[in-house]
This record gives structure tokens, C-alpha cells and sequence, in this order.
């Protein structure tokens, strides 16, 4: 049961990773401005700021999240 819970929180994760680097843009243009998504924040710089937060946020919940699955830390021993 846990391990199908953490599956699907690694799998969200690994979602919105992909989502939020597609936003980035170094120069200002490309999937970020689209939509009117710069208009959220008061300036480009904390754009990038917050992007760059939540990128590094969800970096380490799914890489730790793949160490942990990928350990079978979480599966119960077989009994016996």
C-alpha cells in the first residue's frame, strides 16, 4: 500500500519536473511566455527565481523517491 502511495507521488513528481523545465527560458521567450504565464509574477527575475526553486524542489523528491524505490527499502521482508 505505501509503496503504491510513494509510486504515484514519484510519478507526479517526475509530471511536473518535466513540466516546470519546459517553462524555463533563458532568454525570455519559448513555453514560458506562452499563455501569459510571465504576467504572474511581478518581475522575470523572480520568475526565474521561483522556476528555479521549484525545479530543485522537485529534482530532489524525485530523485530521493527513486533511490528509495529502487532500494526496496519500503517492501515488507517475505515471512518465514
Amino acid at each position: 500500500m505505501i509503496v503504491t502511495v510513494v509510486q504515484v507521488i514519484w510519478t507526479v513528481a517526475a509530471v511536473a519536473l518535466i513540466a516546470v523545465v519546459l517553462l524555463h527560458s533563458p532568454k525570455g521567450d519559448g513555453f514560458g511566455g506562452l499563455g501569459g504565464q510571465a504576467q504572474l509574477f511581478t518581475s522575470t527575475k523572480s520568475a526565474e527565481t521561483n522556476l528555479n526553486r521549484i525545479t530543485w524542489i522537485l529534482m530532489i523528491v524525485f530523485l530521493g523517491l527513486t533511490v528509495i524505490l529502487s532500494g526496496g527499502w519500503l517492501e515488507t521482508p517475505p515471512a518465514g
